[in-house]
């Protein structure tokens, strides 16, 4: 259940919106196969946003659910990754933030 929020700086949106939205199915079709999900449990968002010129333009958040296989070391080459790749397509700062979520917690409806 990869669900991806991309915060944009709305003085960057414009610049880095063609470049991010060409760039989507690439990224959903790399973070399925790292996570071992399928198209049909990802969600994604791009959001525009009123933020500080000395941060990252753009703030990816990530959230997850707990699995054995997913360990720290694996998930932050997954951050990097997707930090590296963003950055690539919009030509900006990125920063990555990813959570865990407890199985036995997490409600979905959908």
């Amino acid at each position: 259940m990869p669900n991806v929020k991309i915060f944009i700086d709305e003085a960057q949106y414009g610049a880095a919106r063609d470049g991010l939205a060409a760039f989507l199915p690439d990224m959903r079709t790399s973070l399925c196969s790292s996570l071992s999900v399928g198209n049909e449990a990802f969600q994604l968002a791009i959001i525009p946003v009123l933020g500080l010129p000395d941060q990252p333009q753009i703030n990816v958040e990530l959230s997850l659910l707990e699995r054995p296989d997913r360990t720290r070391a694996m998930v932050t080459e997954v951050a990097g990754q997707l930090r590296e790749q963003i950055g690539l397509a919009t030509g900006q700062s990125v920063a990555v933030r990813i959570a865990m979520l407890d199985p036995k917690t997490y409600v979905a409806l959908k």
